[in-house]
């Protein structure tokens, strides 16, 4: 039996990990469960996996949640701190890091320093402080399991002492690829919340309309698998069916095809290195008609652009990015802000905070703060 605390068991990567643990209740326990605001879910869902514990960060709603389960022997926990506290709890095992944003890294930190596995599925960790992130996991020799549908898939394709020469990182395009440049100056929130294959989050699902989110996914993958930049290939591929592949240095190409189901790489994280069964839907290639491959335009999408950027120039600049992105994908949601202004605002604080090539925990704090506040004043 594997403990498993999930960061984020709210979230959408949250609920389907609820659902593996479910269908495999006899292999898995949901030991901790933590939300940061929405106390009404992770009420009903202590109620019914019954977890050691549970952590809601924002504090204003920690009442609510105690009193609601206090007729059940789980402990009740509130604020950010608690949430590196619950991480090092020696019976926990797994640590499903899928806290949306920057709130994931010391969490994370946590996890790793109490040698915990970490299946990931927050990539901020990762675009924040990758250097920093796979120095800890070398030091404290933890494993890091990738959740994202196309991290695992590349994860599942690698061979033992064969090396990558390119990693085909797959795109679905995300709503507005058939788009002109004109039109999508023009686009709406609901327009952009309307993804044409994965059902994700807002802020994940924004991402993906601005490509932002593939180019945290290029930054992940080069800590995740030591690649070089020029090594991870964007491929727009709409349908979904390739959740990405690894060419290999005498050419032979390996990909990972499946259905839309971020239950399957989720399960994989907690199963690795075994396959377990899993309910669901399956590929029916018969009905597959088309795949189809298109280089992205980084013209229309500049986030991809700014990514790629950010990677190159290294240090901190990803955090700066980061941070910048979070903000204005904020104000969109919220309707503060039109579309271009997007990748407009993260460019503009990338040439305005300050560089630094230290890789420290306080480093990338201070740069976050800063970043947020200069995109802030620019809303």
């Amino acid at each position: 039996m594997k403990r498993i605390c999930i960061l984020g068991s709210t979230g959408s990567i949250g609920t389907q990990a609820l659902e593996v643990i479910e269908e495999h209740s006899d292999l898995y326990e949901a030991y901790v469960l933590t939300a940061y605001n929405n106390a009404d879910l992770v009420i009903e869902q202590a109620r019914k996996f019954k977890p050691e514990a549970v952590v809601i960060a924002n504090e204003n709603n920690y009442n609510k949640v105690r009193d609601a389960l206090a007729d059940l022997p789980i402990k009740v926990y509130a604020g950010a701190k608690a949430l590196c506290e619950v991480v090092q709890n020696e019976n926990v095992d797994i640590v499903l890091a899928s806290m949306v944003g920057f709130a994931g890294l010391e969490p994370t930190i946590a996890a790793i320093k109490a040698k915990k596995v970490i299946a990931l599925a927050n990539k901020e960790t990762l675009v924040v402080a990758g250097d920093l992130i796979t120095r800890l996991a070398n030091e404290y020799q933890v494993p890091i399991l990738p959740v994202d549908s196309e991290h695992s898939a590349i994860f599942q394709c690698l061979e033992p002492g064969n090396r990558i020469d390119k990693i085909l990182l797959t795109c679905s395009g995300g709503p507005f690829r058939k788009i002109s440049k004109e039109q999508i100056q023009h686009v709406t929130k609901s327009d952009a919340l309307a993804h044409p294959t994965w059902n994700m989050g807002a802020k994940i699902t924004i991402d993906s309309a601005t490509l932002m989110n593939k180019g945290f996914e290029v930054i992940e993958a080069k800590w995740l698998f030591g690649v070089k930049p020029e090594q991870i290939q964007v491929v727009v591929h709409p349908q979904s069916v390739i959740h990405s592949a690894v060419q290999f240095e005498d050419g032979a190409v390996k990909a990972q095809l499946g259905v839309p189901d971020m239950r399957l790489p989720i399960q994989y994280a907690f199963s690795y290195p075994k396959r377990l069964t899993l309910s669901g839907e399956r590929l029916d290639l018969f009905a597959t008609k088309d795949l189809t491959f298109e280089a992205p335009d980084t013209d229309r999408f500049p986030c991809l652009r700014l990514a790629y950027e950010a990677l190159h120039q290294g240090g901190n600049m990803p955090c700066i990015v980061n941070a910048a992105n979070e903000i204005v994908n904020r104000a969109f949601i919220d309707d503060h802000i039109a579309y271009p202004r997007i990748a407009e605002i993260i460019e503009k604080t990338m040439s305005q905070i300050e560089y630094s090539t230290e890789s420290s925990l306080e480093v990338y704090l201070e740069t976050d703060k800063k970043a947020r506040a200069y995109a802030s004043s620019l809303l």
